[in-house]
């Protein structure tokens, strides 16, 4: 039998996480629960987690303190609970690297459909015509380590990438010069519609331009299309290893 992924539930307030560790237990998980960030390091240390539940509004260090110090060391996925819909809230979040974000109130049953979503996007990346596990895929000069998860420049350096991040180079590598919208990028990265306000995908696509040394003004390797979204504008090698 397969081991269930490990969820790591941080909230302050006991009655939510009692709630979802109920909840997402009862839906096939493991769940660990930490009301604060000592407590969350801790179990980081102590066990193996999967995926970490993230409430924006914690004593002592706040989530995104939290989330900024987890990015520089690990690309574990992380869902940003938000008391907040406000899109300031969720700007800071994805910012700070989290994967996706959810505002409270919610039901928890839309919070399990995020962590599905999310841990289905990290699974190992399966060639659709040959059913081999790809390795390493490269372009302009730049490789995505698929097994490692992150990004080696032209000369040879180690770029990490937030788990938002690496997905989100994946699908454009996944289909080079074809012109992706928001909606269609949001579907495939987080598994939901954009809203009018929902600016996570300029985000995220400027945060990985940055990573690829890209000018601003004029980006090589993912170009703006008007009125259309975004393109991946150059050709895609896949080497297995």
């Amino acid at each position: 039998m397969d081991t269930p992924n490990k969820i790591l539930i941080v909230d302050d307030d006991r009655d939510i996480r009692n709630l979802l560790a109920d909840y997402l237990d009862n839906n096939g998980y493991s769940t660990v629960t930490a009301a604060e960030g000592n407590a969350m390091w801790a179990a980081l240390q102590n066990q193996q987690i999967d995926l970490i539940v993230l409430d924006l509004n914690l004593p002592g260090d706040d989530g995104l303190t939290l989330c900024r110090t987890l990015r520089s060391k690990s690309t574990l996925p992380v869902i940003m609970l938000t008391a907040r819909g406000e899109p300031l809230d969720r700007i800071l979040g994805l910012e700070m690297g989290a994967d996706d974000y959810l505002p409270k109130p919610f039901e928890p049953r839309e919070l399990l459909a995020r962590i599905r979503s999310v841990l289905r996007r990290i699974q190992t990346n399966i060639n659709p015509h040959t059913g081999e596990a790809l390795q390493k895929l490269k372009f302009a000069g730049w490789t995505l380590d698929l097994t490692a998860r992150h990004l080696i420049s032209p000369d040879d350096m180690v770029v990490s990438l937030s788990g938002a991040e690496f997905r989100m180079l994946n699908i454009f590598l996944d289909h080079p010069n074809r012109v992706l919208n928001r909606d269609q990028l949001l579907n495939m990265t987080h598994g939901r519609d954009a809203d009018p306000f929902d600016r996570s995908i300029d985000i995220q696509i400027s945060r990985l331009r940055q990573k690829l040394r890209e000018d601003a003004r004029s980006p090589q390797i993912i170009k703006t299309v008007r009125n259309g979204g975004y393109v991946l504008a150059v050709t895609v090698a896949v080497e297995q290893e």
